[in-house]
């Protein structure tokens, strides 16, 4: 009997999905390009400051899926990062809007699925910490000496400097 084993990788992700979301799938895919690959802080930041429709769906899933990652993972919400984000349409259900002498007109309301993976980063090998002065110290400048000239035009002669 074969059976498959949990991976390194899926012990280390938290999936969080959103279905039959009463929205269409472009302008919550036009939300969604936005915050892949980013962190969970910057994430909500960027959420609470765009004017679209979509962002509080989404921000409610990104959301759950941390508190999911720290009470089930013990995961810091500083180490998350959108892995991955996709949007995909769904059924669209039709609603009759009445029009004159009394005919009806078929409006479909379009929905979409919203899938959204977050990673921790503390456990994976390509993400690590840079520490800003080790970068520092490690740039090498061509020229070593630098001269700046500096010039006033309010003391520099000429018409303003009359008194």
């Amino acid at each position: 009997m074969i059976t498959k084993e949990k991976t390194k990788k899926s012990v280390l992700e938290v999936y969080v999905f959103g279905h039959h979301i009463p929205m269409s799938p472009d302008k919550a895919r036009r939300v969604i390009d936005q915050i892949r690959g980013r962190s969970y802080e910057e994430t909500l930041m960027i959420l609470e400051l765009m004017s679209y429709r979509a962002c509080y769906p989404i921000f409610k899933l990104v959301y759950s899926a941390a508190s999911n990652a720290s009470y089930n993972m013990s995961s810091k919400k500083t180490n998350l990062i959108i892995s991955k984000a996709e949007v995909n349409a769904s059924t669209s259900t039709n609603k009759l809007k009445p029009r004159a002498r009394g005919r009806s007109y078929p409006v479909k309301k379009s929905t979409c699925h919203i899938s959204i993976v977050m990673k921790d980063i503390s456990f994976d090998d390509e993400y690590r910490e840079v520490d800003s002065l080790e970068s520092v110290k490690k740039m090498r400048w061509k020229k070593k000496h630098t001269t700046i000239g500096y010039h006033n035009m309010y003391s520099g002669g000429g018409i303003w400097d009359k008194k």
